[in-house]
């Protein structure tokens, strides 16, 4: 694992000298490198020093450096219009720099210590190179729900730490003593980097005033930060959890469905796509709660399908706003006529979002259904709803997006440049490919 973390490090001076592209093809190489550097096992591998990665953290690093890559290749308006491109691209190798260490740190101390550390990138991204004056509110909304849900889990840690002897994720073993405050302290700032409803309103106003790399690495890492930092807590609070996360689960469910109805209603592009990453990352906050084989898989596969679909649509907001300058639905309607051949890319990722086959999120849906419903019966029946509206609020996107007359204040008619396509492009490929591997290997 150090290998991989030198070869990232390295990549940081680059960035002084604006080689952008070659910063952009390295992190690719090393993706293709840690995709090949894992054997298929349940427990920690590539252990060298304090690092080392498992099932559920491969997959997850291999999703940084991807959506990372695919970052910089978004953004290749800074790089030609000099915009600070040399910072922005410090900013974004700090970043994964941080994710690196944060999934693959075998200590709790380290995890927690480079898990705050990757909120100052990000709310750099958003401060500098935002869009409208309010993404100071946003960014300081970003940072300081994090950094106060955070800090009664450091105490958690240290009174973990004088419990068990011992902070490493190997040494841990099952806590058979149920402590609600000891528990609510450790998991509620995973609650609110997922986020749950009642503490999700930082993210949609980061995401509209975030730049659209600072959307996808939001939409497409940090948020996962959240469910893995879940993952490794039940490990030893699977005594807690079977006796107080009911009441995460109803919440959850009460709430996805609430935001559900507050996407139907919404006129902004990306705050649509912001809620409906509440709703997923909700179903993972579930998964994750019911604590069997099931529930843990099943969020794991969402997590990873809805990192590139939800970044995928991002991408396709940025380049509808770059050509139109705005995002609104009764601004930008009636794209099919302006952008027809974008419009493809359009349905593909609307109907990936509300989870039709033979994508990555109907896999993953499927085994969180069989979790939820084994867990409780009664919740077939709110998992059935959120589906409905889910498929609602994909096709009022996609419907109000490509379809009607164009707005008369437009006099855009440039059409998608050959990088854009296989931008999109590359966010639908892996979700059709880990979809197939997935169907194998289950």
């Amino acid at each position: 694992m150090l290998k991989f973390l030198f070869f990232i490090f390295f990549l940081i001076p680059m960035s002084f000298f604006n080689l952008w592209w070659l910063v952009q093809y390295c992190l690719f190489f090393i993706m293709f490198l840690f995709y090949f550097n894992f054997g298929f096992n349940y427990y920690f591998i590539n252990m060298s020093y304090f690092m080392g990665c498992d099932f559920f953290s491969y997959f997850l690093i291999l999703l940084s450096f991807w959506i990372c890559g695919l970052m910089i290749m978004a953004s290749q308006g800074l790089y030609f219009s000099n915009y600070y491109s040399k910072i922005f691209l410090g900013f974004v190798l700090f970043l994964i720099f941080f994710l690196y260490l944060s999934f693959s740190s075998l200590n709790f101390i380290l995890f927690y210590l480079f898990f705050e550390s990757s909120l100052i990138p990000t709310f750099f991204l958003i401060f500098g190179w935002g869009y409208q004056p309010e993404r100071i509110q946003s960014g300081i909304y970003f940072l300081f729900y994090t950094l106060f849900s955070s800090f009664p889990m450091l105490l958690s840690i240290i009174y973990f730490y004088f419990f068990f002897g011992s902070l490493s994720f190997s040494l841990f073993f099952s806590f058979y003593y149920c402590y609600f405050i000891f528990y609510f302290c450790m998991i509620f700032s995973f609650l609110v980097k997922i986020p749950m409803f009642f503490v999700h309103i930082w993210l949609p106003k980061a995401h509209v005033e975030a730049p659209v790399s600072g959307s996808m690495i939001l939409a497409g890492v940090l948020l996962k930060l959240g469910g893995y930092g879940l993952f490794r807590v039940f490990s030893f609070l699977f005594y807690s959890g079977v006796i107080f996360n009911y009441f995460w689960i109803s919440v959850s469910l009460v709430g996805m469905l609430f935001i559900s109805f507050v996407c139907l209603r919404q006129s902004d592009l990306k705050s649509l796509i912001a809620y409906s990453s509440v709703i997923h990352m909700g179903l993972v906050l579930m998964g994750l709660m019911t604590l069997n084989y099931w529930g843990i898989f099943g969020s794991l596969i969402l997590m990873v399908a809805h990192g590139l679909c939800s970044s995928g649509l991002f991408c396709l907001v940025n380049i509808v706003y770059d050509r139109l300058g705005s995002r609104s639905l009764f601004v930008i309607k009636g794209l099919m006529g302006l952008m027809p051949s974008m419009s493809l890319w359009w349905f593909l990722l609307s109907s990936y979002n509300m989870s039709a086959p033979p994508s990555l999120n109907l896999f993953g849906e499927i085994m969180l259904f069989n979790s939820l419903v084994s867990w409780n019966f009664i919740n077939s029946l709110f998992f059935s709803l959120l589906v409905f509206f889910s498929c609602c609020y994909s096709l009022y996107m996609y419907s109000y997006s490509q379809h009607g007359s164009l707005f008369s204040g437009n006099f855009c008619f440039s059409g998608c440049y050959l990088r854009e396509y296989v931008l999109i492009s590359l966010h639908w490929i892996p979700l059709n490919y880990m979809y197939m591997c997935n169907f194998v290997f289950f």
